[in-house]
């Protein structure tokens, strides 16, 4: 059974930027204060009950947890001391900023328990970072990783393709960089246009234009394939959908969609058996998809889209069927002719560009 995550949100605390696409209390649609430790205690053992769990590890989300006070920080892990001694608490993972890590830092979290810090990066584009307030360097973030990798910590990254002066291929030149640091895992959330914003006030008077959800889903189908490509996890694409968020006027332009990682790997299942279908031959009677049983709506795609297009392209898919045999990248289509299997690894390479090399 995975193991719950206890999230607490630290929203703008120990900020000393206001980056142009932030406004934390509505992404995250918790206002900014610091649980007490009776609170902790609290909310941990209602997740334990709740999941069923022996333990559980701990989050501080908000992005700037090591630009707090060290006093400030030590409020917030002491009380998990002696819930990670009983076991209670598996691991604690905090998220901050690159700018804010060093080595007297890092001894720090280290000596509390700490064992994953996520780094809000966004670009490794110097220009991008400053056109969106960031405040810290590509450098920053170099050093951060280090720092923490030397220590034993493990280390995500966010990165937000779209963001102002971003391009495609910016954004894959950021994800290679990001990829050459070695860390264990990604989250990427393409960049949405929040009220209250000054991404929000740029939009509205024409200085800025988001990606739209087509160009989003076809960037992050190739950052996607690219770090699993690379044997990193990405374990989020896309904002979590949140009451908040979803609130009419909440988002005022930009590629949000409540099931974005749906897109970007139906568009991937797209690609491989179009692939597979490239000589342009077809069969009378249809043809039979298998995939992983977890697979199985995104083959499909979200309204039927994938075997709409391949209708389009003159291939009828008669069936979609779960098979356990099969890996969650893996296909194999029935034919009249035979069987064909594709992987979404091994068989699909793409350009800078985004083009499929078939």
């Amino acid at each position: 059974m995975k193991t719950p995550i206890v999230p607490f949100f630290i929203a703008h605390r120990g900020c000393p930027h206001r980056c142009v696409f932030c406004n934390q209390d509505t992404i995250t649609g918790v206002a900014s204060a610091f649980p007490t430790a009776a609170e902790i205690f609290e909310k941990v053992d209602e997740y334990r009950r709740s999941g069923g769990a022996e333990s559980v590890e701990v989050a501080f989300f908000g992005g700037s947890f090591t630009g707090l006070s060290r006093t400030d920080q030590e409020r917030l892990l002491s009380p998990l001391q002696p819930l990670l001694a009983s076991g209670a608490v598996s691991s604690v993972r905090v998220s901050t900023r690159p700018d804010t890590i060093d080595e007297e830092t890092v001894s720090l979290l280290d000596s509390y328990g700490v064992g994953i810090v996520e780094l809000g990066v966004q670009s490794m584009d110097d220009g991008v970072l400053e056109m969106s307030g960031r405040g810290h360097g590509a450098i920053n973030v170099e050093k951060a990783v280090s720092c923490l990798k030397a220590r034993g910590l493990r280390v995500g990254i966010q990165l937000m393709p779209g963001l102002p002066g971003d391009t495609f291929r910016t954004s894959l030149t950021s994800l290679s960089r990001v990829l050459s640091l070695g860390p264990d895992f990604l989250r990427i959330y393409p960049t949405v246009v929040i009220e209250g914003t000054s991404l929000a006030k740029s939009y509205a008077e024409g200085a800025y234009r988001p990606l739209s959800l087509r160009a989003a889903v076809s960037l992050c189908k190739v950052m996607l394939h690219r770090s699993l490509v690379a044997g990193v996890p990405v374990i989020r694409v896309g904002l979590q959908p949140t009451g908040e968020l979803e609130r009419e006027g909440t988002v005022v332009a930009g590629p949000f969609h409540p099931a974005f990682r749906q897109l970007v790997e139906s568009e991937l299942f797209f690609d491989l058996l179009s692939r597979l279908f490239a000589d342009g031959s077809s069969d009378a009677n249809g043809v039979t998809v298998c995939c992983a049983p977890s697979r199985v709506s995104d083959v499909i795609g979200q309204g039927r889209s994938n075997i709409r297009l391949l209708a389009e392209r003159g291939v009828r898919v008669v069936a979609v069927r779960g098979d356990e045999l099969l890996s969650p990248m893996e296909i194999a289509v029935e034919r009249y002719n035979g069987i064909r299997t594709g992987n979404i690894l091994s068989d699909l390479h793409y350009t800078m560009e985004g083009a499929v090399h078939v």
